[in-house]
């Protein structure tokens, strides 16, 4: 069993519902062709230069390869037992290129960390 997350690209100002939203739409094969969002490419390189998706090695942190990336999201699904630096890298990327994180296993959803105020 794989844990899973995604990573989206919503306009600013969308709300958890919205990316909940996106998601039912995404796993109903309803999918806008659009080009890609210039933050989902940057986020996929980013991610996958450290921890590459084609020709994975035996230390991979994905139990599916390769990630399913669309024009507005990335879903990543990680091993139960990948380091915690794999998801702090996931935390981090999130938020330099201003994506909201969905957490698959519980339906919450983060806003990019430079978004959270404290």
């Amino acid at each position: 069993m794989s844990f899973d997350l995604s990573v989206w690209a919503l306009a600013d100002g969308a709300t958890p519902e919205d990316v909940r939203t996106a998601v039912r739409r995404c796993r109903q094969g309803q999918h806008l062709d659009r080009h890609p969002d210039p933050r989902v490419v940057q986020f996929y390189r980013a991610i996958t230069a450290t921890y590459p998706d084609r020709h994975p090695g035996p230390n991979t942190p994905w139990a599916v390869t390769p990630l399913h990336a669309a024009h507005d999201h990335v879903e990543l699904n990680l091993h139960p037992t990948c380091e915690d630096q794999v998801l702090l890298d996931i935390e981090r990327l999130a938020g330099e290129y201003h994506l909201m994180l969905f957490d698959a296993q519980d339906g919450s959803v983060y806003p990019p960390p430079s978004h959270i105020t404290g």
